[in-house]
């Protein structure tokens, strides 16, 4: 079986082909993770260079071993930062390969590192593209789809317990490191993203930070968060209270609950990626809560937190089978609170497969 990372190579370079370009310049995190598997969260540490013949990954000494272990199929580079400019150590090869149009990413490339490269390179022309990894990045193969659902499995049994110990009178703060210690020690790599967990009128905040803000009786709560696998993130949004809800509370939950529900329902292959984002948004807006509904649906999820397709009502992109994919619609109250429902979907031919098994119901506190 192919290696899939040489196989994400492969069709980039099938792409690189059909263009102007000789080479391909990737920074980008999260790419050169994907495509190489050098493992590393700090920007610029870590460069690729692509040729339809050659694969050169390009450190210094603090990284050099690392990425002769993690990256099969790519040349190291070593660069000596005293006496090479990243320029000039680009410039090297380029000349060694004959490369005259080089690519940079325009999204991930910083204005003056870019102008010290050009500076560097001599009758090189450098040229912007974007977007050709990520496209890559949207369908998930078996690996990215094994990581995806243990960071999932790794969240839903964290929330389990975490739920068992949350308390009135605890603060945001509180619950919010107890549940990033339980999720590193179940196995998480580190944390998705910044955990959010608000109580009370605070979970109108759509991202919201932790505060001492304690759980008071007839607190709505929200705990969004995710887990780490293999680099892979997943991310859940789960709603409580604490004591017995009122009326409005299971109200606006289950307007939540139906519009999410019918987001999902209209997941599958085939379809652009607003109409689950219509079929979700209809039922808020038939809801007498309609003007305080969250914009979009969901998004993408993978090495990064939000990635391509996200789910709103321009979105054009056909969904494709292996996409995973949030679905979060959201009612955000100024002054009363707010509740959002996240989990995290695989797209099938005829429908979705949902990774985040935490309960959808309406999760009571004390």
């Amino acid at each position: 079986m192919l290696d899939p990372r040489k196989q994400r190579v492969n069709k980039l370079c099938a792409k690189l082909a059909d263009s102007r370009f000789d080479a391909l310049l990737i920074n980008q995190v999260e790419n050169v993770r994907y495509l190489s598997g050098f493992e590393n969260s700090d920007p610029n540490v870590a460069f690729l260079i692509i040729t339809q013949s050659d694969k050169y990954l390009i450190t210094d000494y603090r990284y050099s071993q690392q990425a002769e272990k993690e990256c099969p199929g790519f040349e190291i580079i070593e660069r000596d930062r005293q006496k090479v400019s990243l320029g000039q150590q680009f410039e090297l090869v380029c000349k060694q390969h004959n490369i005259r149009t080089l690519a940079f990413e325009r999204n991930a490339m910083g204005y003056g590192m870019l102008k010290d490269i050009a500076a560097a390179l001599k009758n090189i022309q450098l040229e912007a593209f974007a977007g050709w990894v990520e496209a890559l990045r949207m369908i998930k193969d078996e690996f990215e789809i094994s990581a995806l659902k243990r960071a999932a499995a790794i969240a839903d049994n964290t929330l389990a317990k975490l739920v068992e110990q949350m308390r009135p009178g605890m603060t945001e703060k509180d619950i919010a490191l107890e549940l990033e210690y339980q999720i590193q020690k179940a196995g998480s790599e580190g944390f998705a993203f910044a955990t959010i967990m608000l109580a009370g009128e605070r979970t109108s905040l759509p991202h919201g930070m932790p505060s001492e803000k304690t759980l008071d009786p007839g607190d709505l709560v929200t705990i969004d968060f995710g887990a780490v696998v293999d680099g892979y993130r997943s991310d859940m949004t789960r709603a409580f209270v604490v004591g017995e809800p009122s009326a409005r509370q299971l109200q606006v939950y289950n307007t939540v609950k139906l519009a999410q529900q019918a987001g999902i329902e209209a997941v599958k292959a085939g379809i652009k990626g607003n109409i689950p984002y219509f079929a979700s948004e209809r039922v808020l807006s038939a809801s007498e809560f309609a003007q305080h509904q969250g914009e979009g649906l969901g998004h993408g999820v993978g090495l990064f937190l939000h990635e391509q397709p996200f789910l709103g009502p321009q979105c054009d992109i056909l969904l494709e089978e292996n996409m995973v994919i949030t679905i979060e619609p959201g009612i955000y109250i100024p002054g009363w609170g707010g509740i959002r429902i996240e989990d995290d979907v695989i797209v099938t031919e005829d429908g979705c497969e949902i990774i985040t098994k935490a309960p959808r119901d309406l999760i009571r506190i004390g």
